[in-house]
């Protein structure tokens, strides 16, 4: 069987919309096209029934009451509206938050636009495998802490937090918990209420919906949260969320969220065996390659590898039939090595040589082998081509040669 190229293996920067979701979607831009806040007629009677069953889709998905689902444009609106919502709403009890430095820079840029404010923000150092130890997150509770703010599962090397337990941590001393879930939703089993998460950012685009929607869960009690808006104008989405809302994306975000609550398990199953037969492809032809993140506590769906002795843009131009990346897609435009990578202790030569895989719903076996064979290629290709590799061939230490410039 031939395959088509190029084979997509860039799911967490984006996945393609589901069909399923496309043809929800549609009638609601021409058909049914009113204003969900138009209360005077039917067109706006329709649009809001279909914002509201979306919502309960979306609470479903992560075990939440549809009214603690608030809609906006994505993950980082999200962030920023839990992030600095809260330091805002909040800022009499206290100025102290917590953040790891791994996080997506959508989590990492509002702490540090509330530090120029004059917030304090500790940032913990995750462990070699990228995850946050709980005692050192502990230590760093203070009194004057008001939020913690923790990814459910990295967007480079996919490890995932203990989550839960974090929760529970945060319950105990009193402090909120928000958890950007991006690349979680619809791989790792989410519930806000046994997790013990009081804010949750989601984005349709992550988990087979489309680009430009998501949504943040914002808990109603137990406690309840409040938020101050980013956004003014009209008193939207409970006060949270001015703006009128983006119907057909938000039928399409409810539809995505329904599928991937109901096929849950076997997409699961679907990406754990695609991703180890890709780990176990490279791993054997290129026994030398490194394995970055932790590989217990990990997304079912990405791969992320170092291949020494190679740089990971020429690799990346040299496999141009296999779409994948190096570092995060939001910040593969700069030729800086990956921070998250740096964060846990990787040299910038293994960080540069690093690349991301992310398989996902609609891709194949036949892909996945496919893909092997052309990145196992073409890292042996640029391998000879390389002064280093042959001093290692010939039993070389690196690290032990004086380097001269002339």
């Amino acid at each position: 069987m031939t395959v088509k190229t190029p084979v997509y293996m860039d799911n967490s920067a984006t996945t393609p919309c589901d069909p399923r979701v496309v043809e929800k979607m549609v009638p609601f831009f021409s058909e049914k096209f009113g204003n969900a806040a138009s209360r005077n007629h039917p067109f706006g009677w329709t649009a809001e029934a279909a914002v509201e069953e979306a919502r309960e889709h979306v609470a479903r998905l992560i075990g939440a009451h549809p009214k603690e689902i608030i809609w906006t444009s994505g993950s980082t609106e999200s962030n920023n509206l839990a992030i600095k919502g809260v330091a805002e709403m909040y800022a009499s009890k206290g100025k102290h938050l917590i953040t790891c430095v791994t996080e997506h820079k959508a989590v990492i840029d509002p702490m540090k636009h509330l530090e120029q404010q004059g917030f304090e923000v500790t940032w913990i150092q995750p462990d070699a495998q990228g995850r946050v130890d709980l005692d050192q997150l502990r230590d760093a509770i203070r009194d004057d802490t008001i939020l913690i703010s923790l990814m459910t599962a990295n967007n480079e090397i996919g490890t995932v937090h203990p989550i839960a337990e974090i929760g529970k941590l945060a319950k105990e001393k009193g402090v909120l918990f928000h958890t950007d879930a991006t690349q979680a939703a619809g791989r790792v089993r989410l519930d806000v209420i046994e997790q013990n998460v009081d804010l949750m950012s989601l984005s349709a685009h992550k988990f087979y919906g489309p680009k430009g929607v998501g949504a943040l869960y914002v808990r109603r009690k137990g406690p309840r949260v409040r938020l101050t808006p980013i956004l003014d104008g009209g008193g939207h989405e409970r006060g949270m969320r001015s703006g009128t809302l983006n119907v057909p994306g938000i039928v399409g975000m409810g539809e995505a969220a329904r599928l991937a609550h109901e096929e849950f398990e076997e997409n699961v199953a679907h990406l754990t065996r695609l991703t180890e037969r890709l780990k176990a492809g490279i791993l054997e032809k290129l026994p030398d390659s490194v394995l970055n993140g932790d590989q217990e506590h990990r997304l079912p769906s990405l791969v992320n590898v170092s291949f020494p002795y190679v740089e990971g843009e020429s690799l990346i131009m040299g496999i141009k039939d296999v779409a994948v990346s190096s570092g995060s897609a939001c910040t593969s435009a700069s030729l800086e090595p990956s921070y998250v990578l740096k964060a846990l202790g990787l040299g910038d030569e293994l960080a540069h040589s690093s690349i991301r895989f992310s398989v996902g719903r609609f891709n194949t076996e036949e892909e996945v082998d496919f893909v092997v064979d052309t990145v196992v290629r073409e890292v042996t290709r640029l391998r000879e081509m390389s002064p280093l590799w042959e001093m290692v061939q010939d039993g070389i230490d690196l690290s032990k040669v004086n380097w001269t410039s002339h």
